[in-house]
């Protein structure tokens, strides 16, 4: 594993639980986003009145039917700016209930800092990854525990735009990316095609490509041959090597520390039950 896949992997749920809070579903229900539609407006809200097209493009495995039910009509419901406001508002008050007494401490300060280094080393990166460069954008929050939120998100962004990039050169659709990817096992393909509105005849299409180009052993249960699990690891070390320019500025010791202090703030995260695909320990 590489120090940066170590880095991400550690602090990702300081960042991941904002797509699962109750704080974050109330507030865009409040403004008219019900469902998608908030999900797609407060992830593209940086992008102005971001497009369907834009979205399906930066968002990669989606079905395109369900960007356009949401996308652009979300933009007559709210502003971009008015998202953004309500989802930095919501990452707030769902950090402050699951950090508890950790807010306003000095692992969250330094973690933040930590983070932060990293992301602005990410910024001198902008090209090729229009996600990220559209958050790269936004003001920077004075918050320690928010200063953490945004560093994360650049960093996830900076990392999904790699990872896009990879299953492009793979040469690998949206729906393809997703049928290997519960291959894995790492999430029930049932979970992954729900909540990317696929049909069981999209997604048996998509199996039955990649059965033809060896990817998939025959057969009803998923299972990914040797040259799938090859061409996996290849898109999961390409990955990882596009997003070392941002770790690379906090070194070997500085990753070491991030993972040593930030972690106790992420388990807690997951322990107060802000991310539920991730177990309690």
């Amino acid at each position: 594993m590489t120090f940066g896949r170590r880095a991400w992997q550690t602090i990702e749920p300081l960042h991941g639980f904002i797509y699962f809070a109750p704080e974050a579903h109330e507030r865009f229900e409040a403004l008219g986003l019900h469902g998608g539609a908030g999900y797609f407006a407060s992830r593209s809200a940086a992008f102005g009145r971001a497009s369907a097209e834009t979205v399906i493009a930066t968002f990669y495995n989606f079905n395109p039917a369900f960007v356009r039910l949401n996308i652009p009509a979300a933009w007559e419901k709210a502003t971009p700016e008015q998202v953004l406001a309500a989802r930095l508002d919501a990452a707030d008050a769902a950090l402050r209930r699951g950090l508890g007494d950790l807010i306003g401490t000095d692992a969250v300060a330094e973690t933040a800092a930590l983070t932060r280094k990293a992301a602005e080393a990410a910024c001198q990166r902008l090209e090729g990854r229009p996600l990220f460069a559209a958050h790269a954008a936004l003001p920077w929050p004075t918050e320690p525990h928010l200063e953490l939120f945004h560093a994360q998100t650049l960093l996830r962004e900076f990392r999904g735009d790699g990872h896009i990039a990879a299953l492009v050169t793979a040469e690998l659709t949206g729906l393809e990316a997703l049928v290997v990817h519960a291959a894995t096992g790492y999430l029930p393909a049932k979970a992954l095609r729900k909540t990317r509105q696929w049909s069981e005849e999209d997604w048996a299409a998509a199996v039955t490509v990649l059965q033809e180009r060896k990817i998939l052993e025959p057969g009803e249960e998923l299972a990914l041959t040797e040259e799938g699990r090859a061409q996996r690891q290849h898109v999961e070390d390409l990955t990882d090597r596009l997003a070392e320019p941002a770790y690379a500025a906090l070194g070997e010791d500085g990753v070491e520390r991030l993972v040593e202090v930030g972690k106790p703030l992420a388990q807690a995260v997951i322990e107060a039950g802000m991310l539920p695909h991730l177990k309690k320990k």
